[in-house]
């Protein structure tokens, strides 16, 4: 996946659901490459997820991405508190139906995401980065 979200064609239609982020361990100074799906939200990339490699990213630090085949940089925004997540959790939910199945949160017949799950995805460790890439 990481290899295809290099290739140009390939990049223009995975490319408008998701980003590579470019990480590095706090701990050991590693590099990671992390395909990611994102949501477009005023200007910004919404991501969502409750894995840890999302601690090695810090508000106010950025991040290199690879977004639509051009690698920049991005400054970071993380979401931690329960408002924030679920806010964040319910407009990628309403958006990308597949984050909703895959975080487990169910949608009703508007496409409306389940507060209760949202509330359910924070509780099992959900945090929200909010992406704004540089020019």
């Amino acid at each position: 996946m990481r290899g295809l979200l290099r290739t140009p064609l390939v990049c223009r239609v995975v490319g408008r659901r998701l980003i590579t982020l470019y990480v590095v361990g706090r701990k050991t100074g590693r590099r990671y490459t992390v395909p990611v799906a994102y949501v477009p939200d005023e200007g910004a990339l919404l991501i969502g997820t409750p894995f840890a490699w999302a601690r090695n990213l810090h508000s106010g630090e950025p991040v290199d991405v690879r977004l639509l085949g051009r690698r920049r940089s991005a400054d970071v925004q993380v979401v931690t508190d329960e408002p924030g997540v679920v806010a964040a959790y319910a407009v990628m939910a309403s958006r990308n139906h597949q984050f909703a199945a895959f975080n487990r949160i169910g949608l009703d017949a508007a496409g409306q995401p389940d507060p209760m799950d949202l509330h359910l995805a924070w509780a099992a460790g959900a945090r929200a980065i909010r992406l704004t890439p540089r020019r």
